[in-house]
């Protein structure tokens, strides 16, 4: 972790990839308090795809629309 003033960020900006890999996190700081953290992006995980999530839901034993109609007849 790194602590950085606004003006010391600003000086750096063409090398903040370098001072973030060194660092591994780097605090921008105004007067002295920490106003924003910066990390390095992780690996992007892959989203599921809609057949995976649908995979992963239990089957209902009473179909929807009679779930809906229900439902709507309580109300």
């Amino acid at each position: 972790m790194q602590r950085l003033s606004i003006r010391e960020m600003r000086s750096s900006l063409g090398r903040l990839d370098h001072l973030l890999e060194e660092a591994g996190e780097l605090i921008v700081t105004r007067h002295g308090k920490a106003i924003a953290r910066i990390f390095p992006i992780g690996q992007q995980k892959k989203r599921p795809s809609h057949a995976d999530l649908r995979r992963c839901m239990p089957y209902l034993s009473t179909a929807s629309e009679t779930l809906i109609r229900r439902d709507r007849d309580e109300r």
